[in-house]
């Protein structure tokens, strides 16, 4: 049975509290939907699941997850050392000029200021259906973190509007990355040439590296190697 939205932070977390322990077999039972036959399918699909269980309202509109608290859904896989196993996909990143180009009104700075961090086994030595949630983070960037995503987004977006998007690698960004984001080489977006022309290139996504993601957690939970 689908949820109406949470009305406080406090309520939301009280029902993502009562996931934890779960086994992904028992909540896509218990929400009477069928497992998908390959566990990498898995990710986009858990994430939906969890919403609706939960009450997300803002499917893939430039809004926070849950509207009316402003507060962002992620799933985290671990490893087996309860690690992030993969960078978190944030949101898709404005290609050309037209794009936001504000850091306070940016949709990253929008979907990261409120995080509701629901970490899940991914252990590739786990059944899918074995698989368990673990207990949830609400998260806010602290002061620190918050001039780190900052910096690294004006970074980002200065290469992306001087069209120097073909220029972005995985080096670039402390705790925030660029990476290509689509199914295949044919969904191209419109995005700015390096001399202010129009030109196609694949869609862009911003993610938050394993390292930043990490130490979330270790500032939250005690985890091996922690400091």
């Amino acid at each position: 049975m689908d949820l109406t939205p949470p009305q406080t932070t406090a309520e939301l977390e009280v029902r993502a509290r009562a996931l934890a322990g779960l086994s992904i077999g028992e909540l896509a039972q218990h929400a009477g939907v069928k497992l998908p036959r390959e566990p990498r399918h898995a990710k986009g699909w858990l994430g939906q699941l969890i919403e609706t269980r939960l009450g997300a309202t803002a499917g893939s509109r430039a809004e926070p997850d849950f509207q009316t608290i402003g507060v962002e859904l992620k799933t985290l896989p671990l490893n087996r050392h309860g690690r992030p196993r993969e960078s978190t996909y944030v949101c898709t990143v404005p290609l050309t000029s037209a794009g936001d180009l504000a850091w306070e009104t940016s949709w990253v700075r929008r979907k990261l200021s409120r995080v509701l961090w629901v970490p899940v086994e991914a252990d590739p030595a786990i059944a899918l259906a074995r698989r368990r949630l673990g207990f949830p983070l609400l998260w806010s960037p602290t002061p620190e973190q918050a001039e780190m995503l900052r910096r690294d987004w004006e970074e980002l977006m200065d290469m992306v509007c001087l069209g120097r998007l073909e220029e972005i690698s995985a080096r670039h960004g402390m705790c925030l990355q660029i990476r290509p984001k689509a199914a295949n080489s044919r969904a191209l977006r419109a995005a700015t040439g390096a001399s202010g022309e129009q030109t196609l290139s694949l869609p862009r996504g911003f993610y938050l590296r394993t390292s930043f993601t990490a130490r979330i957690l270790e500032d939250a939970y005690v985890l091996p190697g922690a400091h």
